[in-house]
């Protein structure tokens, strides 16, 4: 590299980190220099990024994108799960880049999914692949969601926030769950149980409601890190009865909501699990509950078991969709 090449700027914004990277404006999948930041530390994005670029010296950024977790309307996003406004015209003058796009973090998922290695997907449901729409899902900090339209040539990735809709039980544990969250929050989405936190809200329910007795061990060890974590760690190895139940419950509802996301978009080309949580239960995936509840539409049972699923193994998705996108914008 010369002194002062064009780079593209690329960033994956989370709720709990921001993952930053820099790539030459050529390069599908490698980068330059890459960093992440705890989200929560910092007043806004631009401090990041003018954190970031001031140990890039050498390198001019021409471009950049940021997927974010939120609606984006004009240029401008209200983060969902952090308390911030991005604006792209003001981190274009600030940050002295050219041209910046913000975009969906789900709608940067989709764009990614064009620049992975065939090993970095993890067949759930081999099903028919057709030339149709596809979808993607992600459960993580939050619940999100994108559709991708086919023109009949390629991919159009588009945002969507389907992750907010009303959760529609399916059993009567599902509606005792539904009432027990509608007592503490104004509104109960599919997000309030698939997410971590949402994993989180499962667990306390059995608890809270005397289904299955707390371990001392899980409640020390969700003092420490993270509970949706420690559900999964030990819901995983079946070393607490309330983990694994909760774990279960949450795959039922990834399952239920990937079959609804997948109707709606009618994405017979293919579905595709993205986020950090799939990847790190895919023995649990695996098992068959989540493409029971995939399939089990009625009278679109058959047309959703032919449909291809996969999970994304690949964690830099998102940041390689939003290169992908700062590149080929026109």
């Amino acid at each position: 590299m010369t002194v002062m090449d064009k780079m593209i700027l690329a960033g994956d914004i989370g709720g709990t980190k921001t993952h930053l990277a820099l790539f030459a404006s050529n390069e599908k999948r490698i980068w330059i220099a890459d960093k992440k930041y705890p989200s929560a530390d910092y007043e806004n994005l631009l401090h990041i990024v003018k954190e970031f670029l001031s140990t890039q010296s050498d390198h001019r950024v021409e471009r950049a994108c940021f997927g974010i977790a939120g609606p984006i309307k004009n240029g401008k996003c209200k983060a969902t799960n952090l308390p911030w406004i991005v604006d792209s015209a003001h981190i274009t003058k600030e940050g002295k880049i050219d041209r910046v796009f913000l975009i969906n973090d789900l709608e940067a998922n989709a764009y990614g999914i064009d620049c992975l290695e065939e090993d970095e997907l993890f067949c759930l449901n081999e099903g028919e692949k057709h030339s149709g729409n596809g979808a993607l899902i992600s459960a993580g900090t939050g619940l999100g969601e994108a559709g991708m339209f086919w023109d009949g040539k390629k991919f159009h990735p588009f945002a969507c926030e389907g992750g907010h809709c009303s959760l529609a039980p399916e059993d009567d544990f599902e509606i005792a769950l539904l009432q027990y969250l509608q007592k503490q929050f104004d509104h109960v989405s599919f997000e309030r149980v698939l997410s971590g936190p949402g994993l989180y809200n499962i667990y306390r329910f059995l608890i809270d409601e005397g289904l299955e007795k707390e371990h001392s061990e899980v409640k020390q060890a969700m003092e420490k890190e993270n509970p949706a974590k420690v559900i999964s760690d030990w819901g995983l190895k079946e070393k607490c009865p309330a983990c694994a139940r909760a774990l279960h419950h949450f795959i039922l509802f990834y399952g239920t909501e990937s079959g609804n996301l997948a109707l709606k978009m009618l994405a017979i080309s293919g579905f595709y699990i993205g986020g950090g949580i799939a990847p790190k239960i895919l023995s649990a995936m695996g098992q068959g509950d989540f493409m029971k509840r995939f399939i089990n539409k009625g009278r679109f049972n058959t047309l959703l078991s032919e449909i291809p699923v996969h999970v994304i193994l690949n964690q830099n998705t998102a940041l390689l969709g939003a290169a992908h996108y700062a590149r080929e914008e026109r």
